[in-house]
């Protein structure tokens, strides 16, 4: 199967529905969410998930479906959600059809770097960033860009794809050629990111833009390396209360097939 290009950024139209089913639908989606709805009620406990009512102005940037951010536009912030794919954008559309908070929501068809063009405010309480750095073609210039969205005193909520557990899996599996190639993008139309990351780099790049860590979690720290599918299925609010309980322990943090970050600009 063809590799994927890497001179320009992934656009999933065509690939909503894959996504919504594969990475957003059953546990492996619940235990993003818990991770990220943990992280926010002890370092930043904003509505839904605690008791700081004031309402932010938030960018979902490369959002996609909002399965995040529209949790927070119905909790009452103000949501501007962008997103190069039209398609995921329509199935947030569909999300948002007739709920009575719908006016919290501004969607935004566009690429993050041409936000800009599109809206008249640009800063931000609060800017999300999830799963979106690992698609772009030059992911250093990600947080720059973000940086500039961000309100001084304000957060980023970063998740990426850790190249980290794309190796261990690789060999969990025996596909040592690919570690010995250092060969670990995705073939073309796959959900296998083009540029997986290491933390250490993504976080040396926080804090060149001013950033100070708050926290740093893993999401599915066990889960993924659990081979057969139908064991990971047996127990499937143990391996929730597992992936909570790890997802800060080292060894297991670095482990996580994503890590999310939530950081203050100073």
């Amino acid at each position: 199967m063809a590799k994927q290009a890497v001179t320009v950024d992934r656009n999933f139209d065509g690939l909503a529905a894959r996504f919504k089913k594969n990475i957003y639908g059953g546990l492996k989606g619940q235990i993003r969410l818990a991770v990220l709805a943990r992280d926010f009620t002890e370092y930043l406990p904003i509505a839904p998930f605690g008791d700081q009512s004031r309402p932010l102005r938030i960018l979902d940037a490369g959002g996609g479906q909002g399965q995040f951010s529209l949790t927070l536009a119905e909790a009452g912030h103000q949501v501007v959600l962008c997103d190069i794919s039209a398609d995921m954008l329509a199935v947030a559309a569909e999300t948002l059809a007739e709920k009575a908070w719908s006016g919290n929501v501004q969607l935004v068809h566009c690429a993050i770097q041409q936000l800009a063009d599109h809206i008249e405010d640009c800063q931000f309480d609060l800017v999300l960033c999830h799963a979106v750095m690992e698609w772009m073609a030059q992911p250093e210039t990600l947080l720059p860009t973000l940086a500039r969205y961000l309100k001084s005193d304000g957060h980023l909520s970063l998740t990426f794809y850790n190249r980290n557990a794309l190796i261990y899996k690789n060999l969990l599996r025996t596909n040592y050629k690919k570690v010995r190639d250092n060969d670990f993008s995705g073939a073309r139309g796959s959900l296998t990111p083009i540029s997986p990351m290491q933390p250490a780099e993504v976080e040396s790049w926080l804090q060149q833009q001013q950033c100070h860590l708050l926290v740093k979690s893993g999401i599915r720290v066990f889960h993924d390396y659990i081979l057969d599918p139908q064991q990971r299925q047996v127990d499937p609010a143990g391996v929730l209360e597992m992936e909570l309980v790890l997802s800060r322990q080292m060894p297991y943090v670095d482990l996580g097939r994503y890590i999310h970050l939530l950081a203050q600009k100073e």
